[in-house]
């Protein structure tokens, strides 16, 4: 089994020298059903947290997470330092999510 590739929001990776490969990213878009937009709707009236857009949120970053490791695997990375998220909202139901960073190659 291969070792998961560390990805780290920091600059410096303690113990390890390295050369720039370049950014990398991951990106996804995701939306609930109908259902749960109904059910967001109705909890909008009365206030409180919408588990499912947040289990969905969750999900999402997982999924950019993996395709930025993907993304710095093709490039022949050893690990992604200063990783960063950003998201937005595609029209009242999307959101879209992505995982940036900078892939690096241990040069020891």
């Amino acid at each position: 089994m291969a070792k998961e590739m560390l990805v780290t929001t920091t600059e410096k990776i303690p113990g390890h020298n390295y050369e720039v490969l370049g950014e990398v990213f991951g990106v996804t878009t995701q939306s609930k059903n109908v259902f749960s937009n109904i059910g967001a709707g109705l909890k909008n009236v009365v206030g409180g947290e919408i588990k499912a857009y947040t289990k969905m949120l969750h999900e999402s970053r997982e999924v950019a997470i993996a395709r930025l490791r993907e993304d710095a695997e093709a490039k022949g990375a050893d690990a992604v330092v200063m990783m960063r998220f950003d998201s937005g909202s595609i029209g009242t139901d999307m959101q879209s999510v992505v995982a940036y960073g900078t892939a690096v190659k241990f040069t020891e």
